[in-house]
């Protein structure tokens, strides 16, 4: 389901700002008012549109989307160095950053977007009449699942959050102090657990891309793993393993051939087309170097890149996944350069005008452009994420050599050298899953490093100092970094101005 969003014309809602306006903005040429919008199947199409249309920005505007996942989520984590001399993210991977910074407003903006838009969608879709209620109970439940998303990077993210449930149109009744993260976590539960039952496995090829039975069951087994409820969190991944399969092509995740295709799981839309939304991404131009016409505002980490440069084929060589991650000097080594037509370089050609050992090569695409912005779609949840953690959840129930088969089928899609059954105990693979197999595979995608650091971090299980990992990692700034400080985003200072029952996040 490529979004695009027709007829009314959906703005921003700031929950908790002194923005005033509306999910809706019901002056529209056919002079649709509140009441009257929420009486037909393509108004409930069109709201539940407008929910999944919040994960690609808050207001429309795709840099905002490059904001609040780089900058605020990836850039703090240690498999992604930013350029010094761009002012994206500076902060907030110096570890200096104050409570007013764009990309933490900007996330917390959109999440919150996302989820009064499905609370509206939840309180007005029931009094649809003119619709069958499998189709009434399946927009509910994508409302349902796509409110859990967003609080899952909320309490992620700030941790103690306002937990909003009820559409509301008078912002002062928004004006809520932040609940107990215990409670926004059993949310997430209750959402998703009422998702799942009612969502279908798949959808027709127009409706491509809408949350399915398999996605909620992902996030749910992904929300159980991030709270140690390992057992939970290994017996609901196994409910969808093997429902889902690799494609053959690390790459084919990242260069617009699959979308949506058997690995997917869950993927933002995006369409490219420049008239419809200005539904696209700068991806491409940020990852790509200036060598190839690119702005090379953020590159892998010299941790990564030699962390990945350890993931071999039988035959000694690199495996798949690292030629699909980064450009590097090898002579297998290729990117696309950004002009037109767009070309497949070899790294010697362009080496001596590199200023970095490495670059992402994930995040550049084999198809002519015209400006900065495409619009390929962007992976959240894919099924080798599933594997990878269902592995650790099995490994932390003591099921080491099992959860080394879930690796090796990951590892095998790469050519990358079997882990030998046997060879582990359950602390080194717990190791080899922290600090191998979940950086290299998820590399720089969407904040999930970042995220892993910090539940391992806050957790009990083989706690992590992330001051001390990082400093290992030869993070550039780790010395800045206090642990009960930057284990959280702050609280946005227009957020605390606006809402003064909101606390600020502890020493911002």
């Amino acid at each position: 389901m490529k979004l695009k969003i027709t007829g009314l014309v959906f703005s921003a809602v700031m929950l908790f700002s002194s923005c005033s306006d509306k999910f809706l903005d019901l002056q529209d040429k056919q002079n649709l008012t509140e009441n009257t919008f929420w009486t037909t199947r393509q108004h409930a199409l069109q709201g539940i549109t407008a929910t999944y249309a919040a994960l690609q920005g808050h207001n429309g505007d795709k840099w905002t989307f490059f904001e609040e996942v780089f900058v605020t989520m990836a850039f703090k984590a240690d498999d992604i160095d930013n350029n010094k001399n761009e002012p994206y993210g500076k902060n907030m991977a110096a570890f200096v950053n104050g409570t007013d910074e764009s990309g933490p407003w900007n996330l917390w903006a959109t999440c919150y977007a996302g989820i009064g838009r499905a609370n509206q969608v939840i309180e007005k879709v029931p009094g649809i009449t003119v619709m069958t209620d499998k189709e009434r109970n399946e927009i509910i439940a994508e409302a349902k699942f796509l409110r859990a998303y967003n609080y899952f990077i909320l309490v992620n993210g700030y941790e103690h959050v306002p937990l909003v449930l009820k559409f509301e149109k008078d912002l002062n009744k928004l004006q809520v102090p932040q609940a107990p993260a215990a409670d926004v976590w059993a949310q997430i539960e209750k959402d998703l657990t009422e998702a799942e039952g009612v969502l279908p496995d798949s959808y027709s090829s127009e409706y491509k891309g809408r949350a399915t039975k398999g996605a909620a069951k992902a996030l749910l087994a992904k929300t159980y793993l991030y709270q140690e409820k390992w057992p939970q969190a290994e017996a609901k991944f196994r409910e969808i393993y093997g429902k889902y399969s690799l494609n053959t092509n690390y790459v084919d995740n990242f260069n617009g051939t699959r979308e949506n295709g058997p690995e997917s799981v869950f993927e933002i839309q995006f369409t490219g087309d420049r008239s419809v939304s200005d539904e696209r991404h700068p991806f491409n131009f940020e990852a790509a170097p200036y060598a190839l016409d690119g702005w090379e505002i953020f590159y892998p980490s010299d941790w990564v890149v030699a962390e990945m440069k350890k993931d071999k084929t039988d035959a000694g060589g690199y495996s798949d996944r690292v030629y699909g991650n980064i450009f590097f000097n090898d002579p297998n080594s290729k990117m696309w350069d950004l002009g037109t037509p767009a070309t497949l370089v070899p790294y010697a050609d362009v080496a001596g005008s590199l200023s970095r050992p490495a670059y992402y090569n994930k995040y550049t695409y084999p198809n002519d452009r015209s400006g900065a912005y495409v619009g390929y779609n962007i992976p959240l949840i894919r099924y080798a994420d599933v594997l990878l953690m269902l592995a650790e959840a099995a490994n932390e129930n003591g099921k080491t050599d099992e959860a080394i088969g879930f690796i090796n089928e990951v590892r095998a899609r790469s050519h990358a050298k079997a882990i030998t059954t046997g060879s582990l105990n359950k602390d080194q693979l717990r190791e080899q899953i922290r600090n191998h197999e979940r950086p290299v595979e998820l590399a720089g995608e969407f904040g999930i490093r970042w995220f892993d650091i910090v539940r391992w971090g806050r957790g009990n299980t083989a706690k992590q100092a992330i001051k001390t990992l990082m400093q290992n990692h030869q993070k550039p700034f780790a010395n800045n970094f206090v642990e009960d400080k930057h284990i959280r985003f702050p609280i946005p200072l227009r957020e605390i101005n606006t809402n003064p029952l909101l606390k600020q996040n502890n020493l911002y």
